[in-house]
């Protein structure tokens, strides 16, 4: 019987972010996972295989909302002795601040007497784990898990075509410097509630989001003026990667995506949990499994 502990801790920017941490009590070893974006909230899973297999192998969890948990969220930023009520979730996310977020999980555990890391991300979290080891390669990380991490720039230049794709980049650039970054990009409504710098931030070619340019690499469309793959290009610490064979974000086959990112990484550990979609509908057990038996084993 899974029974864990509700946790909170703060970052250097003082955003205060609720967990649940899944304890063995005599282990130095834990796990952190951080969800996707969307309405993401650890709080509100179905299943919670993970826990219970990394419990299973001796190994702690700790799973908590990140500053993109929900659309939107009004969270208290202490600065300076004052407090303000400020806006967050995917609606306003800045996907460079998860570093913060991941720090911030860090260090709560190593006082709490933690000494050896792995990083558990799924979908767009996966992306987070790349910009993290990116601009912070010398972390006490010792593992990663990237599960279904995805090409959300090129998903939303697909969906938009390429007309309304740099026109909206456009609009967003001259709003944020107008100052009007946190307004609503309204022509987005209803199926998508994005802040005009939260577009930017997702949709820039040339920013930190677009780590897995499959649409780029696959369809041969130029957008970046960077390097291709260039943040998961820099990982040197042994990684699994794990992908869905019926992901829908994935349009081109895992198979296809597997052989640009093996050019990019050919020694991580490619996995492939057939029959599921992108969120692992009815494998989450299997997925579970997967992660744990990787991880006691590097």
């Amino acid at each position: 019987m899974l029974n864990p502990k509700f946790v909170q801790f703060k970052t250097s920017d003082n955003l205060t972010l609720p967990g649940l941490l899944f304890e063995v009590k005599t282990s130095k070893e834990v796990a952190i996972f951080l969800h996707g974006n969307g309405s993401s909230s650890v709080f509100y899973f179905d299943d919670y295989s993970l826990a219970k297999e990394l419990n299973k192998k001796g190994i702690s969890l700790l799973m908590f909302n990140n500053r993109g948990a929900h659309i939107i969220k009004k969270l208290n930023v202490e600065k300076n002795g004052v407090v303000e009520r400020k806006r967050f979730g995917m609606a306003y996310e800045i996907i460079k601040e998860s570093i913060l977020d991941i720090e911030g999980a860090v260090a709560f555990l190593e006082k709490l007497g933690y000494k050896n890391f792995h990083l558990i991300e799924t979908s767009t979290g996966a992306n987070k784990i790349c910009v993290f080891n990116y601009y912070k390669p010398k972390n006490s990380v010792s593992t990663y898990v990237l599960v279904s991490g995805g090409d959300d720039t090129g998903i939303y230049y697909s969906m938009l075509g390429k007309s309304k794709f740099q026109k909206f980049l456009e609009l967003s650039k001259k709003k944020i410097k107008e100052g009007k970054e946190e307004e609503i990009i309204c022509d987005l409504l209803p199926d998508e509630y994005l802040s005009y710098k939260a577009f930017w931030d997702m949709c820039n070619p040339d920013g930190d989001y677009n780590i897995f340019p499959f649409t780029e690499a696959i369809e041969k469309i130029k957008l970046s003026t960077k390097e291709l793959f260039r943040h998961f290009k820099s990982i040197k610490k042994p990684t699994l990667i794990i992908y869905g064979d019926k992901d829908e974000y994935v349009p081109w086959g895992t198979e296809k995506i597997y052989k640009i990112l093996k050019d990019y990484q050919p020694n991580f550990t490619y996995k492939i949990i057939q029959a599921t979609d992108h969120q692992y509908s009815g494998k989450i057990p299997i997925l579970a499994k997967l992660i744990a038996h990787w991880l006691i084993s590097h």
